[in-house]
């Protein structure tokens, strides 16, 4: 009987090196006796989870009627003519009996060829022991993969972080609570489809690659189109073909996709990132404050069952309504700094000095005024805020607020001192957008601005042919289920992050 229980470690190199060479063994001896490791379909009548609820009341008793589940050995316990399993598949896990004459003989002395991480399938009838466990009591059971390497350590997991992130399957079988918070993800993705197709948004698919990086001002990452021989520009944001979709009639529109940007990396922020972006025709930055409450407190409550969320330490309330503050209500309240001061450079510089802001890579006012603004104000926006009305400088495709054409009918939410979304009144004057791009690759030429908007043609004739008044928004995924799993890195809630290569 292979006694080996799921008490190993992913640390010892020499230790699963043994485990893998007794492993082979067992495939090898496999092979000899006919049996194939590698097994076919197997028609499985319930997942475990189905077997646990529909049990759950059964009496000791009792039994239950007879079923064939599958899925990866997780324990086996000998007993000499008889032995105890345990068996996991996604839904749950289950306690499996094995006994000689019910078996055979030669397929219960075979089980020393089953290792832990094997995957098998059962039969057999259901049961509760006298220890009250329910119990799947076996009339046979079918190898379907043999696990070459074992599993990460039972009680532990694995635990070594960068192995967490790279070999992100072993993370996922040894922690259920990793697979929660993925579970946890698809559901809140999910939600949101759900809200915004009751609310009549369609979802749609746009370019990942592009001829132009536009809709952000971020450093996009480069390809090479071989049989055009052009270079493309993986997607910053979904912004401008969305609005070229409101322009042609789709008046309310979204999209869930991947971005990526050729940005650092830290707990916040990963090359590749998912956002949703919506855009509603008619509407304004005020209905888009609307919908984001919306989004936020309904999935809360249709995934968790409840508004509150724990994130490191502190209890966020995601209930309706969030704080509303002007960003020059903001720097005057957090920082005492006057908003407007900041559009001179030497007051600019200033203040960047004071917050030992690194200025190497420009000094131009907006990116000074938008470094001051994250160090000054952002620490102290923790529970849900709207910071609104933003300077022109640094919304280039933001509608001009009426009564002050330097600011703009923009906002920020931010939460947990993340931002977590970004919102518009949209841009739908042509000339006025074209000098807005032009201003942006003045800045691009100036300072060598990677970031700077580029000018789009295609954009501006589409302006041309007439868009309505339109809100739109684009809202962080990865950080939106950051918050609402608790998890304290964005590594945490994507599923395979990008890693620098081992030494």
């Amino acid at each position: 009987m292979n006694t080996e229980e799921t008490t190993l470690t992913m640390e010892n190199e020499n230790e699963i090196s043994e485990h893998k060479e007794m492993r082979i063994k067992h495939l090898q001896d496999l092979k000899e006796k006919g049996i194939n490791p590698y097994g076919s379909r197997f028609a499985y009548t319930h997942t475990i989870g189905e077997v646990i609820e529909k049990y759950k009341n059964l009496a000791e008793s009792e039994e239950g009627e007879e079923v064939l589940v599958a899925g990866r050995l997780m324990a086996l316990r000998e007993h000499g003519k008889a032995s105890f399993g345990n068996i996991e598949d996604s839904t749950g896990n289950i306690q499996v009996y094995f006994k000689s004459n019910q078996v055979g003989d030669e397929n219960y002395k075979n089980l020393k060829l089953v290792d832990i991480g094997d995957f098998i399938g059962v039969k057999g009838k259901v049961f509760r022991t006298r220890k009250g466990e329910l119990t799947i009591f076996l009339d046979s059971y079918t190898f379907l993969s043999k696990a070459l390497l074992p599993p990460p350590e039972k009680f532990h997991g694995l635990k070594d972080v960068e192995a967490r992130y790279r070999q992100r399957y072993v993370d996922l079988l040894s922690n259920p609570d990793v697979r929660s918070t993925f579970i946890t993800r698809s559901k809140i993705v999910s939600a949101i489809r759900t809200l915004l197709d009751k609310k009549g948004f369609i979802e749609v698919e746009t370019p990942s690659m592009n001829m132009i990086a536009g809709g952000a001002n971020a450093r996009p990452f480069i390809t090479h189109h071989n049989a055009l021989d052009m270079d493309l520009f993986f997607r910053i944001a979904t912004e401008l073909h969305l609005k070229r979709l409101i322009v042609g009639g789709l008046d309310r529109v979204y999209e869930i996709g991947r971005i990526f940007r050729n940005e650092g990396i830290d707990t916040r922020h990963n090359p590749e990132f998912t956002t949703m972006e919506l855009y509603w025709a008619y509407a304004d930055y005020t209905d888009m404050m609307q919908i984001t409450e919306d989004i936020f407190s309904e999935i809360c409550e249709n995934v968790i069952g409840k508004t509150e969320v724990e994130f490191e330490g502190v209890t966020y309330n995601l209930k309706p309504p969030f704080r509303r503050l002007t960003m020059e209500d903001a720097f005057r309240e957090y920082a005492g700094i006057e908003m407007k001061k900041l559009r001179d450079l030497d007051y600019a510089r200033e203040m960047a000095q004071k917050y030992k802001l690194d200025l190497s890579r420009k000094e131009d006012v907006a990116y000074i005024m938008d470094k001051v603004f994250g160090a000054a104000v952002e620490p102290h926006l923790v529970q849900p805020t709207f910071i609104i009305d933003y300077p022109i400088e640094l919304s280039p495709l933001a509608k001009k607020k009426e009564d002050d054409p330097t600011m703009t009918y923009r906002f920020e939410l931010f939460m947990a001192n993340m931002e977590m979304a970004n919102a518009f009144s949209e841009l739908n004057d042509p000339e006025d957008q074209r000098e807005r791009f032009t201003s942006q690759m003045k800045k691009k030429e100036l300072f060598n601005d990677d970031e700077a908007h580029p000018l789009d043609e295609d954009f501006i004739t589409a302006l041309e042919y007439g868009m309505p008044p339109t809100g739109g928004i684009g809202i962080g995924i990865d950080r939106l289920i950051m918050l609402v799993t608790g998890s304290p890195s964005i590594r945490d809630v994507i599923l395979f992050p990008l890693m620098k290569p081992r030494d």
